[in-house]
């Protein structure tokens, strides 16, 4: 199976009249709360210093933006920018919680922030410190009583585990490259996990010695997302239109957000670091596919 562009891609573009997002708009979390989504995107402007901007929409297509940024730099581990947004909701708590990537000389460090109002945000903290680690993404529940979240030491997928969101640790390879496909040289994480009664449905990110990104899916056990149940060697999705081939990173799709609404999976995605896109499909459709990996 493939994925389905949506016809009005790409869906969201920089905008020449803000200058924190005149250049580059790309790679955001979105979640689906109140009947509406939600969406946290990376934007750039001619200094290139990534900020997150906020948009609101009723159907997943049409977006209005807020004039200002939510996050920007504050310290010294963001003085390059705030990168990658992917965005959980933990119900049980009634809070969101960011995963992003703060960028410096000091290194690429991956950081949590939370918030009850999509607006308003409280830095918690890193992952780890002392190491350039990225794409992580935090489960929308406990795992055994403990915050599981994904992140990635290169080239793989690794798991960790906190009790307080702030503390990490028992960290475990979750998911390698594999050799001779299309996903062998590194892969990692996209948006938050999918529960399903045959395990957690992860959209992932990989890409080959060419540096060509795709996306792939594959089916963690429920209770240990260390182990694979099903793994596809078919990739969703790679670079086709124009938009995704050529930009500031070519040939690079990223996603970030696979909210599901109702039956439908929504994949928006960076296109080339340049713009976003949207594609879908049917949930029952892609777990079928997932589990005959």
């Amino acid at each position: 199976m493939k994925l389905h562009r949506h016809p009005a891609n790409p869906i969201l573009r920089p905008n020449p009249l803000n200058e924190w997002e005149a250049l580059n708009v790309f790679n955001c979390g979105v979640v689906y709360h109140n009947d509406l989504f939600h969406m946290f995107y990376r934007a750039q402007g001619m200094d290139y210093v990534s900020r997150i901007g906020y948009a609101v929409s009723s159907d997943g297509v049409r977006f209005n933006r807020m004039r200002n940024p939510v996050l920007s730099p504050q310290d010294e581990w963001e003085t390059r920018g705030v990168e990658d947004p992917r965005i959980t909701y933990l119900a049980d708590e009634e809070r969101f919680v960011m995963a992003y990537t703060a960028y410096s000389p000091l290194g690429i460090t991956p950081m949590f922030a939370e918030s009850t109002n999509l607006i308003t945000w409280r830095r918690l903290g890193p992952l780890v410190k002392g190491e350039d680690n990225k794409d992580h993404v935090l489960f929308p529940r406990r795992i055994g009583g403990r915050y599981a979240a994904f992140h990635r030491r290169p080239p793989s997928m690794w798991i960790a585990y906190s009790e307080d969101l702030e503390h990490w640790g028992d960290f475990q390879v979750a998911m390698e490259p594999r050799s001779g496909n299309w996903d062998c040289a590194r892969v990692g994480a996209g948006g938050v996990p999918i529960e399903t009664e045959d395990g957690w449905l992860i959209l992932y990110h990989g890409y080959d010695d060419g540096i060509v990104y795709r996306f792939g899916v594959c089916l963690l056990d429920i209770d240990d997302p260390t182990q694979i149940v099903a793994r596809p060697r078919e990739f969703l999705m790679e670079p086709r239109e124009t938009w995704e081939q050529k930009g500031d990173v070519p040939h690079a799709i990223f996603s970030a957000a696979n909210p599901v609404v109702g039956d439908t999976v929504y994949v928006y995605y960076g296109g080339a670091d340049r713009v976003i896109g949207l594609a879908t499909c049917q949930l029952d459709e892609l777990l079928q596919f997932a589990r005959a990996g």
